[in-house]
């Protein structure tokens, strides 16, 4: 880059006074400096190889560190669904993330059931459905699952529901010292007021948020982030689409981070790369890019 402003361009923030920026290099990468925050890969980024078979659950682990220097991974309960109690699979699964040095961060559970459901029968099952999940989270050596706080009802009546339902899971899940981390997913929970509301009256330290910096619908992204932010356990890096300059075409990158920042965040971010446009492998690689320019600008 040629001068200050291409920098601030570059960083989509070409508005701000170059003042900001006075004492950073004209380039900044994530080799100068270390991040605010460690990278994790999350597996839903390769969910169509997984789907369709290129990919296996078991070589999941080892693909994040050999081909994109990622040594922390995001599973997701959908690619071993049937494993969740199987010791020999799960110890498979544990030795290939320690031979490549990858750590367990997290299972992403789906399919389990509502955990907001407003009748208490389906509720309690869902909960119980959920404990192998945190029994095989403890297992991996992971320190979470992600959760859905759904449910069918008006606003308040499954935010008790969910108020219930996780502080259930979370009293399961604490005995094992597993954090329960609900991801804004569609629903009552992309409203970032009404999912903080809910962590709030749950009030409990092992119940927290995995803020996706996509998932929401009619309710603003960025306002949705700073309220969840104060429980985060981990963000998810949600990216479609990428312009000529490597930035989200609809997620303001420099300021998402910036808010995870200013809540004090160093944990896990995890790519979650969606898009269509370009193969999992290429939009991996350039959100993994977005996150150490725009993480090394900020830290």
């Amino acid at each position: 880059m040629n001068n200050r402003r291409t920098f601030l361009k570059h960083l989509g923030m070409g508005a701000l006074s170059a003042t900001v920026f006075s004492n950073l290099p004209l380039a900044v990468s994530a080799g100068d400096k270390k991040l605010f925050f460690d990278i994790s890969l999350a597996e839903w980024s390769f969910h169509r190889a997984l789907f369709s078979k290129k990919m296996d659950n078991l070589d999941f682990a080892a693909t994040a560190a050999t081909t994109y220097g990622i040594h922390a991974v995001e599973y997701v309960n959908q690619f071993f669904k049937d494993k969740a109690n199987d010791q020999t699979y799960l110890r498979e699964m544990l030795k290939r993330a320690k031979d490549n040095g990858v750590k367990n961060v997290l299972i992403m559970v789906d399919g389990e059931g509502e955990l907001g459901a407003t009748n208490d029968a389906e509720r309690k099952k869902a909960v119980e459905n959920h404990y192998k999940w945190v029994e095989a989270a403890k297992f991996l050596g992971c320190h979470a699952i992600r959760v859905n706080a759904a449910g069918k009802g008006s606003a308040e009546e499954v935010m008790q529901a969910a108020v219930d339902g996780l502080g259930s899971l979370s009293e399961f899940a604490g005995k094992h010292k597993i954090n329960v981390i609900v991801e804004n997913h569609g629903g009552l929970s992309s409203n970032g007021q009404w999912l903080s509301s809910v962590l709030k009256q749950v009030g409990k330290k092992n119940c927290g948020s995995l803020p996706d910096l996509g998932n929401f619908y009619e309710y603003d992204r960025y306002q949705g982030v700073t309220d969840m932010m104060p429980f985060a356990k981990g963000v998810s890096a949600k990216t479609h689409d990428f312009d000529s300059e490597g930035n989200e075409t609809v997620i303001d990158y420099m300021r998402m981070l910036k808010i995870v920042k200013d809540a004090g965040f160093h944990g896990h971010i995890g790519i979650e790369y969606e898009g269509e446009k370009l193969s999992e492998d290429e939009g991996v690689k350039k959100t993994k890019l977005l996150l150490e320019r725009v993480g090394a600008a900020l830290s």
